[in-house]
This record gives C-alpha cells, structure tokens and sequence, in this order.
C-alpha cells in the first residue's frame, strides 16, 4: 500500500488571546495520497491557515503527530524541519511573491540553488517546468512584464523546482480574474496529475473545489469530508 504524502494525526492547536484559550485544532486528522488533490474550504477563522502552517512545518502543534512521507515530524529539531521542508514541501500563495529583479527562469533557478543543485541542472529542470506550465516563451522575463497568472504559473514553478512530495497552496487562484484563475487551476491539476505530486488546496472557490478529488472542512476542530 502507497505511503501518504501527508498524515495529520489527532492535532491539537490552541492560541491564548487575553485571559482565553482559543481551540483551533482539536484532534485534527487527514490522509492524502500521492497524486491526490484535496480542497480545504471553511469560512475565515476556522483554523485553514492554522492546518496548512502546521502541515507545511511552519508551525508546531501542541499535540499530535504529522508525517511527510514515512518522516514523523513532532520530534524534530527546527534544523532537521526546515531541511525536510525545503525538500519535501511546496508552497503557494494567493500573492506570488516573486523577486521582482530577476527572471522568471531565475526565479525557479534559485531554490533549486540553495538546495545545492548545479546551475545547468538547475536551469534545465526550470526550463523543463516552465515549458510544462506554458510559460516557455517567457522565462527571460521578470515579473513586472508578466500577467498575473502569468506570475502565479512561475510561483507554482518554484514551489515545484526541488520535485517535493506535497504543495500546500492558500488561495492560489484568490488574486486572479476566473478566466486567468480558471487557466492557472488547470496547470496546477495537470501537474499533480503527472508528477504524483500530493496537493492541499485551501480555497473559497467552490467551482474549482468540486473539481478536485475531495473536498474538507474544519468543524469544531476537527477535519470533515464533504460531499
């Protein structure tokens, strides 16, 4: 049987506001699978950053366990989280956060870089991906000369460069028109598709959610399936 690329177990995670103890995760759990695309979708305040920061290594639960891959996480030391982050997980957001003095081939480059690999590999695989996202005819081009789903294709290239095991996107399409938002989507399925990539999709579009092979929600805590 395949290993998840993610498995969140019986989280628990509360912040203290004041004299309060607020319960945002309350004996959380959730599975995905390699290759599977899974819509988060809750209303504000439900804790959907919460989920996606701990599941990304961001942050820390105050009980429980997360796995990326085979790897259990809780008793790791922030050196060996942030190693295990840089190669297993991707990240996208609703703003792309390109560095806006270099290309859209550099920008995909540089995380490759820092991972250690060499400039001609590295730039291959950018090119390589680029291509894949449609974007092969504008790698010289630096964000501001970019539309912006342009700019988000490049920012989902860069989350994908170190070929990690999981992408957690918070509102990837949130910033776009529905057409550019519908063209980005459809770029972003095709490659969980092909790769095996496993993909956490936080969004309030219930149209792309539906597309997705499951859609959750978080309920007093805790994660619950939708129809």
């Amino acid at each position: 049987m395949a290993t998840p690329a993610l498995l969140i177990a019986n989280v628990c995670r509360a912040y203290i506001q004041g004299e309060n103890v607020v319960r945002v995760l309350a004996g959380a759990d959730l599975e995905i699978m390699p290759g599977e695309m899974v819509a988060l979708v809750a209303p504000s305040g439900a804790g959907k950053s919460t989920l996606l920061h701990i599941a990304g290594l961001l942050e820390h639960a105050d009980q429980g366990e997360v796995f990326i891959g085979d790897t259990a996480t809780a008793g790791l030391d922030d050196g060996a989280r942030t190693r295990l982050r840089r190669s297993e997980i991707g990240f996208v957001y609703q703003f792309h956060h390109l560095l806006p003095e270099f290309s859209a081939l550099e920008n995909v480059v540089l995380p490759q870089r820092i991972a250690g690999l060499p400039v001609a590999e590295a730039e291959a695989r950018a090119r390589d991906i680029l291509g894949f996202l449609g974007l092969g005819h504008r790698i010289e081009h630096r964000p501001g000369e970019l539309s912006g789903g342009e700019q988000q294709r490049v920012a989902i290239a860069r989350a994908v460069a170190n070929t990690p095991r999981l992408l957690l996107a918070d509102e990837p399409t949130g910033n776009l028109d529905p057409t550019t938002g519908e063209h980005v989507f459809a770029t972003l399925s095709a490659l969980v598709k092909q790769s095996g990539l496993a993909a956490l999709v936080a969004t309030h579009n219930l149209e792309l959610a539906a597309r997705m092979d499951r859609r959750i929600t978080l309920r007093e805590g805790r994660v619950v399936a939708l129809p």
